[in-house]
């Protein structure tokens, strides 16, 4: 079955360290994915510290790394949070995405979602025949 992550976009007030003052926030999230655990097809989900607490492992070219700590510039960039989930469609994923409660009330704020490449429990050679697959069933989509 296709999994995906549901990615709560960081906001400025998020990347501040500051939670919503909306009393209400915790425990809906709680129920929304107390009936996603219930249905069967939540994965996993936390909320992210700000980037500040963060750091990023970069690549050039020539494969050096080097290693840049937080905080990073545009929140609109970062993820403040995520849920995975494991569901039987492309339809059924937008139909719980749908329904997640707004993270951050009264400030506009995006969640992205985003299909999982598959593979992952599969010896390596199965692993990358599966991803190069879905990349080239991508490809002809497009």
């Amino acid at each position: 079955m296709p999994r995906y992550m549901i990615q709560v976009r960081a906001t400025p007030t998020s990347e501040a360290g500051d939670f919503p003052d909306d009393p209400t926030l915790v425990p809906r999230m709680m129920a929304f994915h107390d009936e996603m655990a219930k249905a069967g097809v939540l994965l996993d989900g936390a909320g992210l510290q700000p980037s500040s607490q963060g750091f990023r492992v970069q690549y050039d070219a020539a494969g050096q790394v080097r290693v840049i700590d937080g905080p990073f510039a545009e929140a609109k960039e970062l993820i403040a949070g995520y849920t995975l989930i494991e569901v039987r469609s492309h339809d059924e994923a937008m139909a719980w995405a749908r329904r997640f409660p707004a993270p951050f009330p009264g400030q506009p704020c995006c969640i992205e979602v985003r299909p999982l490449m598959g593979g992952i429990d599969l010896p390596p050679e199965d692993a990358e025949r599966i991803i190069r697959e879905q990349l080239a069933a991508i490809k002809q989509r497009e």
